[in-house]
């Protein structure tokens, strides 16, 4: 029988964190990815899902469009001061999306947060498939 993977893995590099994400589809790929860069913001355990944001997001291919979706989302984290724990793409094309994430405000008091994530980096970005589907790995400056 063969070996379920996880669907995000967290690794560090220098100054920076990467996430590798897997996924049956490409938007899973990147939901995952999305998952991978809150984890290391914030225990996802303890964010509920009260706050909403829809966004669209655009770029000129599937990494560029990594980049911009992630981006996205550290946005509204770092404007409205949310962190997410449940995102969905709703429509996925080459190379746009549209999609939504839930989660809260952060609240110091009662999230375990971790590092900031300042940026979402081209530096060793990739999209691909394998042999399970998707894989997306991005860098994070944190």
């Amino acid at each position: 029988m063969a070996r379920k993977r996880a669907p995000y893995e967290i690794w560090e590099h220098t100054a920076d964190v990467g996430v590798v994400a897997h996924g049956c589809t490409l938007a899973e790929a990147f939901v995952h990815a999305a998952e991978g860069m809150f984890s290391i913001m914030v225990n996802l355990d303890g964010v509920r899902e009260v706050e909403q944001r829809s966004m669209a997001v655009a770029g000129h291919d599937w990494p560029s469009l990594l980049v911009a979706w992630l981006s996205e989302l550290l946005y509204f984290s770092d404007v409205d001061g949310l962190v997410f724990k449940r995102f969905e793409i709703e429509e996925m094309q080459p190379y746009s999306l549209k999609a939504s994430a839930h989660g809260e405000k952060i609240d110091r008091q009662r999230h375990k947060l971790g590092p900031g994530v300042k940026a979402v980096t081209y530096h060793m970005l990739e999209v691909g498939e394998d042999e399970g589907g998707y894989q997306v790995r991005v860098l994070l400056d944190i």
